[in-house]
């Protein structure tokens, strides 16, 4: 009986050892898993632009609050020598955890970006150069968010403009339309040719 029961000790020391052996370990401070974690919300927020299951206003949000996790992260990184403390990784992964959930929810809700004419043609064009630049890294999340947030504002106008008048635009409320679109465009332009890019 004793002999069995050293022996059922042995074993299982052994399968443990083994087993601890052959899983990959993953590092409490690998930056590759907070990153590639970064990477994928990105091209989801991406994909949401570009298929307009994102509105502008959802997808500011989103770029917004990805802004202010990845300033935190740069943060507590420079606080400890490029690395993340324990409890400061277990805090990243619940509020990348939380961000996405928000964008499953946001992609999933009832409210779609619907581009209607050559205004919405226009509307669509920033939406795809946006999600091109999310895609690439050529936008940090705050340059997205500013850029959102700006086509959130036309898509507004253009929103109250169409109510006011039976769904169409006027002459002048398209031309002001189309200032304010090529304003958002040399905006969009500029930060994806700053330098500036997603830190990945």
């Amino acid at each position: 009986m004793k002999r069995f029961l050293m022996i059922a000790t042995v074993s299982t020391l052994l399968t443990g050892a083994l087993f601890a052996q052959s899983a990959p370990a993953t590092q409490p401070n690998d930056p590759n898993t907070v990153n590639a974690r970064r990477e994928n919300k990105q091209d989801r927020i991406a994909n949401g632009v570009a298929s307009g299951q994102l509105t502008a206003g959802e997808t500011s949000n989103l770029e917004s609050r990805d802004a202010n996790l990845n300033r935190e992260i740069k943060d507590d990184r420079q606080d400890n020598s490029g690395k993340l403390t324990g409890s400061e990784l277990q805090q990243v992964n619940e509020q990348q955890a939380r961000l996405n959930k928000s964008i499953y929810a946001d992609k999933h809700n009832a409210a779609q970006q619907n581009y209607k004419g050559e205004v919405g043609a226009r509307q669509e064009n920033q939406q795809d150069r946006i999600a091109q630049g999310i895609r690439s890294g050529q936008m940090t999340g705050g340059e997205a968010a500013r850029a959102e947030k700006n086509q959130k504002g036309v898509n507004q106008q253009i929103h109250a403009d169409r109510a006011a008048n039976g769904g169409k635009l006027t002459g002048s409320e398209l031309e002001q339309v189309n200032r304010e679109e090529n304003r958002t465009s040399r905006q969009i332009y500029r930060e994806k040719h700053n330098g500036a890019h997603q830190q990945k």
